[in-house]
């Protein structure tokens, strides 16, 4: 292989890019003079599937990775030193790319110095606006407002306990969350619900605390009845998809938190697979802990078990079947890279916009890095929350910003079930620290836990049910209502963005340029980290191209005036005060247009879906190549405008339109058949999730799209035929009013003409089953069906001549 610094390749070779399905990428490579040849692009983007199967099989057959998801793609000659591809992002999953020469006549390419890029593919609904309310559903029972647990109940208990009784009081439940959900999804704007773990926790051995801890898991794949109400209507299980339902309908996501490190004491696991704990030499089964605190309640599983990581894919894989859309992995760090990588690329053979996020806390960060890249997670718990003044968080913060926008999202928390309530310290705390973590997150990665909102002051106990202070008089709504719009609609929030510090001075305050690349649109964030004084505000008014010395805040809404020395700007900040300030007074227009709306869903992730889908549509027909001229907004409008007519569009080999359509809730019985090279549409008149299954392993699945005619669609890329007919079952969720109908439907996906065979002899065995009937059609409505059994009549469509008389539909036969 021969290198040379001389040829240029943009991005620069050991460039990582994070970017979203829908996205484009472009490659460019210089060369130093004049020179005949061609140039290519080596790379594994668009062969996710034959990735992930290496991963699997070198683990399930010891099958060593032979890298057959790696190609060359032709690059274009735009002038005599200089060649460009630009290539569709259609799959989620990590992959690297490096351009090289090839000189005219000769066979060793010339490569640009470095190592690869590598680009890391996030779903398309991940573009903005992943703002995280952190629920424990144990909080949401009778102490959700505070003194349900008086001293007199308390005295009474610790008697019993003395005497050895099991006191557990009443836990919150799914449902009582599910009656939350439009203050929290609606008011509040979040967009992903994650609960803290749901699976069944000790309650009298080794349970530790009032409640036992969610994290001493007994089972992975079951569901805390604790968790439930009692109804002979419903398992606690059937009560979990019920909550799932209610947030998908609201056009949220639900993730859990699952502790796949270790197990509570006498967990399932413990009896079935034994020798997945670990033991020291005198047989003690080990008990995990970090930040020198010994978890007392845990027992290690021992990830040098192959077969353990099978079990754990089939975990996560069962939760995904069951709705879940993505998972907080605790402790994550502790478990081997090649572990996750393996888990991970099995879910995403059948969920690939499945999220994974590493809490990562106590780690090292290149642990962190290293998971997010080659295990393939998409997001990580930022340590923001844990730095507080100036010079912390100017070492802190552009590193994390560094990681969110190259290896995956940095989400900032305000507020976690591990540190203390910032309402404990004061109220102007709790709002300033929420404020800073929702207003330097990238792509709106941020998150608090319930409580925050209601300026709650007792600290989450895993072991308890602290009260979440829930509807004081005195709380925040409103502003985290307004902070999240901001998230939403604002382009500075969203993909594209560059965030640079430029607080000058001193003081204990932080200044922020978010700038939006695509539209030019900038915001500067003002904030004084110190609850209790003043501090004078000061950045480079150059740096920002913010020249205004009146500006708006998109907090408030009030008009700020900006004091000016030199080429230093500045603002007296009160105690806490945070602004997000803008130059263009018109940029609050659409923020009051969107908080007088309920339940908004975020335009600019319905547009990154939409690029996603159409890209998928060419890739089917055009297989990956160079977009060249091709501008995916102008598809995603003609997409938008007709889907049926852009595929038609598309189809290179006839005026077809290639797409069977299946309406809810008419083709419920229907048995559709799909040709090979096909699109199935799902159609209905409210929004639905559907997917389509091959038994228990999902092929497919699609969240609908809004139509131009206020029904939704959604649409499935053609499967990869097989050489014989092979049946599988379409699962619609569909969100009606008050309650959520899951149907199903057969589907029938036929084979190629030429791998069709039809069975010419039969012997006298064949005869005997009762089965065997005669088809005979004539391709205008026609038909014969008889048995073979000649004479015998099983149903009401055996005829020797029936006919269908009407032009447009499947119907009953008259004989």
């Amino acid at each position: 292989m021969k290198n040379s610094d001389r040829f240029i390749q943009n991005p620069a070779p050991g460039t990582r890019i994070l970017m979203f399905r829908g996205d484009t990428c472009t490659f460019i490579l210089s060369l130093p003079h004049p020179q005949k040849g061609s140039a290519w692009l080596r790379t594994n983007i668009g062969h996710a599937k034959t990735a992930r199967r290496e991963i699997i099989t070198e683990v399930e057959n010891n099958r060593p990775p032979l890298g057959r998801d790696w190609f060359d793609l032709s690059m274009k000659r735009i002038d005599n030193q200089s060649f460009k591809i630009t290539v569709p992002l259609c799959e989620v999953g990590h992959f690297e790319g490096k351009c090289f020469f090839l000189p005219k006549g000769e066979t060793r390419p010339i490569w640009p110095e470095g190592p690869n890029v590598v680009i890391n593919v996030e779903p398309a609904d991940t573009c903005c606006s992943n703002i995280i309310y952190n629920a424990f559903v144990r909080q949401f029972g009778p102490n959700k407002s505070g003194d349900f647990f008086q001293d007199a109940d308390e005295n009474l208990i610790q008697s019993l306990d003395k005497s050895g009784y099991t006191v557990i009081p009443p836990s919150g439940t799914f449902r009582d969350l599910i009656k939350e959900l439009d203050f929290i999804i609606g008011e509040l704007g979040c967009r992903v619900i994650q609960l803290l773990p749901i699976h069944p926790t000790p309650t009298t051995y080794a349970r530790m605390g009032r409640f036992g801890s969610p994290y001493a898991a007994l089972s992975f794949t079951a569901v805390d009845s604790a968790l439930a109400e009692f109804d002979s209507r419903a398992t606690p299980l059937e009560q979990f998809i019920e909550l799932v339902d209610a947030i998908h309908e609201r056009h949220a996501s639900i993730f859990i938190d699952i502790a796949i490190n270790h197990t509570g004491w006498a967990a399932g696991l413990h009896e079935t697979h034994p020798q997945w704990l670990v033991r020291d030499s005198d047989g003690k089964i080990e008990v995990p802990g970090a930040w020198g605190v010994v978890w007392a309640d845990l027992t290690r599983l021992d990830y040098t078990k192959q077969d353990l990581w099978e079990y754990m894919a089939d975990v996560f894989i069962t939760w995904c079947r069951r709705g879940v859309d993505g998972f907080r992995c605790d402790a994550g760090y502790m478990i081997p890279v090649s572990a996750w990588r393996y888990m991970v690329a099995r879910v995403r053979e059948q969920y690939p916009d499945t999220i994974f996020i590493l809490e990562g806390l106590g780690g090292k960060i290149s642990v962190s890095r290293d998971i997010l890249n080659r295990a393939n997670f998409n997001w990580a718990y930022s340590e923001l929350f844990q730095n507080y003044n100036r010079n912390q968080i100017e070492d802190y913060l552009p590193g994390a910003n560094e990681i969110s926008a190259s290896d995956g999202i940095a989400v900032h928390f305000a507020e976690t079930h591990d540190n203390l309530r910032l309402a404990e310290r004061s109220k102007e705390f709790a709002r300033m620290r929420t404020a800073l973590c929702a207003l330097c997150s990238s792509q709106g990665g941020f998150g608090f836990a319930n409580g925050v909102e209601w300026y709650a002051t007792e600290k989450i106990n895993v072991h308890g049910a602290s009260s979440l202070n829930w509807g004081s008089k005195t709380n925040q709504v409103k502003y985290i209502r307004r902070l999240n719009t901001l998230l939403k609609i604002h382009p500075a929030f969203h993909d594209h963005t560059e965030l640079k510090m430029l607080q000058k001075g001193e003081g204990n305050h932080l200044a922020l340029l978010r700038h939006h690349l695509p539209s030019g649109k900038k915001l500067l964030i003002l904030t004084n980290l110190d609850d209790k004084k003043e501090t004078l505000g000061a950045w480079d008014s150059q740096q920002t191209g913010m020249s205004e010395l009146s500006l708006t805040d998109l907090i408030s809404g009030k008009r700020v005036t900006i004091t000016e020395f030199h080429e230093e700007f500045s603002y007296l900040l009160d105690p806490g005060e945070v602004l997000c300030l803008t130059d263009d007074p018109l940029d609050m227009d659409p923020i009051l247009e969107a908080e007088s709306r309920v339940l908004l869903y975020p335009e600019r992730i319905k547009e990154q879906r939409i690029r996603a889908k159409t890209l998928d549509i060419y890739r089917c027909y055009k297989g990956v190549q160079d977009l060249d001229t091709l501008d995916p907004d102008e598809m995603a409008r003609k997409f938008t405008k007709n889907p049926v007519e852009f595929c038609r569009s598309l189809n290179p080999f006839s005026d077809e339109s290639r797409i069977i359509t299946w309406h809810w809730p008419r083709d419920i019985r229907r048995e559709v058949m799909i040709p090979p090279d096909h699109f199935l549409m799902v159609r209905a008149d409210i929004s639905f999730r559907a997917r389509i299954m091959d038994k228990d392993r999902c092929l497919a699945q699609e969240e609908s799209l809004p139509c131009s005619d206020g029904s939704f669609f959604a649409l499935f890329t053609p499967m990869h035929p097989t050489g014989t007919l092979a049946s599988c079952t379409l699962k619609i969720s569909v969100y009606t009013p008050g309650e959520t109908q899951h149907v199903e439907g057969p589907l029938f996906f036929l084979p190629r003409a030429k791998d069709a065979t039809v069975k010419q002899i039969f012997d006298r065995a064949d005869l005997s089953d009762r089965s065997l009937h005669m088809l005979g059609t004539n391709g205008r409505g026609g038909m014969l069906r008889a048995f073979v059994s000649w004479g015998e009549l099983s149903s009401r469509y055996d005829a020797f001549l029936a006919a269908n008389i009407d032009d447009k539909i499947p119907e009953d036969r008259w004989i």
